[in-house]
């Protein structure tokens, strides 16, 4: 069977499964690349002729073209699914992915904002007008939920309760997020302008974040959105201003707060703690030092002993 067809097949189950469009994108583009390889490499064109020596000469040309290795695994990982897909209305019968190994990714200190930075990106914005109030509140929201830029751009009225806020995350799994004070007191604030400015329009979607024209936010918009707030704050150069750098900041923080990473996982709505582990190489030997001795066990007891 052609692989262009057996595609179009596995995106659909992939809508069937309600994973979103995002997901969804990155595994069509990914094996389509992968499928346009084949045809001009190799003239392979369905699903049967495929071998792993194939597999393995694509991933060697991708490292070649200077990928980085985490790069080479996401797209590794999309490759799988398709596989594993052809299995499953058996297409094949042997998955020719089953050998290919991972790359090996070596370990890299993840640099985020400080203090500073942080409070200066929250400080960018005021409760003006609707935009500068909606840009206040993304910010605000990332910093207290470390919630992903795609789940801030689906997060829908209904979602936000009185104490908790349920995020939508990959494969459209849900988790809760507690609203902490100050982020309900910005909430309020944020709800109230936005009201006002919408009031003589007709709003058909029931996204919490709206555009200035009653659209939902795209995931470039709040990329945007929080580059101008690291800019208006003075960031240092080398740190990236992005949703995920404010995600690797909250995951930081709360570590060094004194949260598990068990704990920590689910909050992130990672699938395991080996994803959450990667927070802890950008913690500083001295902040680990700090939080022991706050968790010292003979502290602890020291309240029972005499």
């Amino acid at each position: 069977m052609e692989l262009n067809d057996i595609l179009t097949e596995f995106l659909y189950e992939c809508e069937v499964r309600n994973y979103s469009i995002r997901t969804i994108k990155t595994y069509r583009n990914n094996n389509a690349l992968f499928h346009t390889y084949l045809s001009k490499e190799f003239n392979v064109l369905e699903v049967e002729e495929i071998k792993t020596i194939h597999i393995k000469k694509y991933f060697k040309y991708l490292i070649e073209k200077g990928l980085k290795p985490s790069y080479v695994n996401g797209i590794l990982k999309n490759i799988r699914a398709y596989f594993r897909f052809c299995e499953e209305e058996e297409y094949i019968e042997k998955n020719p992915v089953s050998k290919v190994k991972w790359q090996k990714e070596g370990k890299t200190i993840i640099n985020t904002f400080n203090q500073e930075e942080i409070i200066n990106m929250l400080n960018a914005f005021k409760f003006k007008t609707y935009l500068e109030a909606r840009n206040k509140m993304m910010i605000a929201f990332l910093i207290d939920t470390g919630a992903r830029n795609n789940e801030l751009c689906t997060l829908l009225n209904e979602d936000v309760k009185e104490r908790i806020i349920v995020l939508r995350g990959k494969g459209n799994k849900q988790r809760h997020v507690s609203i902490s004070p100050l982020l309900k007191k910005y909430m309020i604030r944020y709800e109230r302008i936005k009201v006002f400015y919408f009031k003589d329009r007709i709003i058909k979607i029931n996204n919490y974040f709206l555009s200035n024209t009653g659209k939902a936010l795209t995931p470039e918009t709040v990329e945007r959105t929080v580059k101008k707030a690291g800019k208006i704050a003075g960031v240092r150069t080398e740190i990236r201003c992005s949703p995920h750098t404010i995600r690797h900041w909250y995951a930081q923080e709360q570590l060094k707060n004194g949260l598990d990473v068990y704990s920590l996982s689910g909050l992130l709505g990672h699938e395991n703690i080996t994803i959450t582990k990667r927070y802890l190489q950008g913690i500083r030997d001295e902040d680990i030092i700090d939080l022991s001795v706050k968790t010292s066990p003979l502290m602890n007891i020291k309240k029972t002993t005499k």
